[in-house]
């Protein structure tokens, strides 16, 4: 058994190569990560930090474990992805071998072992190979999050053995679990069915690929309906990202009945091309190659495009929400007085705060606001109490502790620079998509320093751009200053998200490039039979380049229509179109991408394809 497993794995390397490099990427990235995890969970901080700052940088900690243990599971769910598509593709390849096996006597059970002592083999070998590279993942991760502004520089990741066993072990299981489906599939292969092509043996719409395909196609609309029907924004969100999975499963399963409708797109454009014909062909015939290639397209455009247009959305609904919610005419960067021409300067300074409610400390911002001013500039009232009673020794709950359990009547002790005092709760703020506002004090219990910024009103008849041109620093009218806070958040988002996708295109890029691989280790009878029919060699790879291009439009098509219905709720909210933020760019980037790797894949393997004679391929025993 071990020797056949090997000697499969030795003649058939172009066919396992994907499967060893993601398991080698999925180690690297686990194994950086879990070495991140621990070094987060027990951070060096140096002497001489104050309460606040060693706050802030244990809050950087929680969000770069947070991001870390994302990125481990996507690293694990991807591997995983991978080498069932990797070894569900062998078993169609290898069908007629199967089959010669069942022929001379070997049983269902004995297929199955087979295919998953390779599948051991597989993960040794990319675990031996992904080890070195969770050194270097270390770096880059530590690197990256310091560059982003979540570590501080002087963090460091030292070396964890218990992370390289366990990346170790998640190597080889990934691997293990990657190819049950396989090996399950590969015991059903009868051997007359195998050496016969029948049509059962050729057809690629199983009964379970109907189930999944339907089942989540059903999930996703049902989803999309209950999103549009929220009409609730923070809802839509979190809706729209199962849809994100769930209709990347059901597009990924359906796609070979939509392949051969695209396939048909060459010869519209090029109509009466001999080349464009046969890419036609090629790609209504190889249903099962192309569907194997659009599927990780269709994952990788619905995750990435859907995720950054919904954390686009939230960012740009904070500004809209913020624009709606105040009704000043103007912001300053600095303090401003009234006069003639300003009916009401509300003054918001920010400055830190240590806020401590029983055995729990909170080290945060306090705003200290004016209350009748604050009340004539925004529209937001408090959920519970009155900020006219924001007078002494007093406190308000703002917008982004408003879910944190405080009690209206309560009291805190808070600190203020080098002063202390207990304040009352007098009113507790509703919650707001914009959580930057924590705490909200009286002017008067405000220490030295800070940083303060004016809403401005002017007063009726003015023109709000006269009175703009009288002040000295930043001065922007409150849809810039609104639209300059949802830039701010998606900045904050596009780094965490830069982090996180950008492993996600890594192992969509290791898929695509492996099926197509795969499925050019088939087709070297196929190119030489072209050539023999009087195809150049030239020809032979712009066929392939056309069948490529066509499943990455289909690929990419398929997967901006899970985006789209990620999306569908974000539009029907309270915010409308107002808040939906559309990642045209980044699809647009993909695209070209997505044709560059898949277009050379293809060619470059064509080429290689194609270099024997044919007459030494077409004359040669199988």
């Amino acid at each position: 058994m071990l020797r056949l497993s090997v000697g499969a794995v030795r003649t058939r390397w172009h066919l396992f190569a994907g499967a060893v490099a993601a398991v080698a990427l999925g180690v690297g990235l686990v194994q950086s990560g879990l070495q991140m995890l621990a070094a987060t969970d027990r951070p060096a901080l140096p002497a001489g930090l104050s309460p606040y700052d060693r706050a802030r940088v244990r809050e950087g900690y929680v969000g770069a474990a947070t991001l870390l243990g994302m990125s481990v599971m996507l690293a694990v769910f991807l591997t995983v992805f991978i080498v069932s598509t990797t070894f569900g593709f062998t078993v169609v390849q290898r069908r007629r071998e199967l089959g010669l096996l069942r022929l001379v006597g070997a049983q269902r059970g004995y297929l199955c072992l087979m295919l998953v002592t390779e599948a051991g083999l597989l993960g040794l070998i990319g675990t031996v190979v992904g080890a070195p590279l969770g050194l270097l993942g270390t770096w880059a991760q530590s690197w990256l999050l310091i560059k982003l502004g979540m570590l501080p520089s002087w963090f460091d990741a030292p070396w964890d053995q218990g992370a390289v066993w366990a990346a170790m072990i998640v190597g080889v299981s990934t691997a293990l679990a990657g190819v049950l489906a396989a090996a399950w599939r590969a015991s059903r292969i009868s051997a007359l069915e195998a050496l016969t092509e029948s049509r059962a043996a050729q057809r690629v719409m199983t009964g379970w690929r109907w189930f999944w395909g339907l089942s989540a196609g059903f999930c996703t609309v049902m989803l999309v309906i209950a999103a549009q029907a929220a009409r609730d924004l923070v809802a839509a969100l979190m809706i729209g990202l199962v849809v994100m999975i769930t209709g990347s499963v059901a597009l990924s399963q359906l796609s070979p009945i939509v392949v051969p409708l695209a396939g048909r797109l060459p010869a519209a454009v090029l109509r009466g091309n001999l080349i464009a014909d046969l890419a036609r062909a090629g790609v209504l015939h190889a249903v099962r190659r192309s569907s194997a290639t659009a599927a990780p397209l269709i994952v990788l455009v619905g995750l990435v495009v859907g995720l950054w247009g919904t954390f686009g959305s939230l960012a740009k609904a904070v500004g809209v929400e913020q624009e709606r919610l105040i009704t000043a005419d103007l912001v300053v960067d600095h303090a401003i007085q009234r006069g003639p021409d300003i009916a009401v300067a509300s003054r918001q300074t920010a400055v830190p705060i240590t806020v401590t409610r029983g055995r729990t400390t909170v080290y945060s911002e306090g705003i200290g606001i004016d209350p009748a001013a604050y009340l004539q500039t925004h529209k937001l009232r408090p959920r519970t109490g009155s900020l006219d009673r924001l007078t002494g020794r007093t406190i308000a709950i703002g917008p982004g502790m408003a879910a944190e359990g405080y009690k209206l009547g309560s009291t805190l002790k808070i600190a203020l620079g080098n002063r202390t005092v207990v304040a009352k709760v007098v009113a507790i703020m509703p919650e707001t998509l914009d959580v930057s506002e924590n705490f909200f004090i009286p002017r008067t219990l405000l220490p030295a320093g800070g940083r303060t910024e004016t809403l401005v009103k002017v007063a009726p008849g003015i023109e709000p751009s006269r009175v703009a041109a009288g002040f000295d620093g930043k001065v922007q009218t409150v849809g810039e200053w609104a639209e300059d806070r949802g830039a701010a958040q998606q900045r904050s988002n596009s780094g965490l998200f830069a982090a996180l996708m950008g492993l996600a295109g890594i192992f969509a890029a290791v898929a695509v490039v492996n099926a197509v691989v795969m499925s050019t280790a088939d087709r070297r009878r196929e190119f030489a039979l072209a050539r023999m029919a009087g195809l150049t060699r030239a020809q032979v790879v712009t066929v392939a380049l056309i069948e490529s291009a066509t499943v990455v439009i289909v690929g990419v098509l398929l997967g901006s229509l899970v985006a789209a219905a990620a999306l569908a709720g974000i539009a029907a909210g309270p915010y409308g179109l107002a808040a939906l933020a559309i990642p045209w760019r980044l699809l647009g980037l993909i695209f070209g991408a997505a044709l560059i790797v898949v277009g050379a894949a293809a060619a470059f393997t064509a080429h290689q394809a194609t270099r024997p004679q044919p007459v030494s391929l077409l004359a040669a025993r199988e």
